[in-house]
């Protein structure tokens, strides 16, 4: 697996990960605080990690799109 095919795996599951943490505090299935805490957490750091890899990126591709349109 070369480098643009690992970013471009873990980038989508950094999306359906982030989906499904979205999908799951919207429907109110966070059974308590602690929970709800956590996976806001987790969403926050998984956005961070994102934008982060999409700018290590930028600075070594010239072009970062192409290699997430695909995701």
């Amino acid at each position: 697996m070369d480098l643009v095919q690992f970013a471009q795996t873990l980038y989508k599951r950094i999306n359906v990960r982030q989906d499904d943490i979205s999908t799951y505090l919207t429907s109110g299935a966070a059974q308590d605080y602690e929970t709800y805490r956590s996976l806001v957490g987790e969403l926050q750091g998984l956005t961070f990690i994102r934008e982060e890899m999409k700018t290590l990126l930028e600075n070594s591709e010239d072009d970062v799109e192409s290699i997430f349109i695909d995701t």
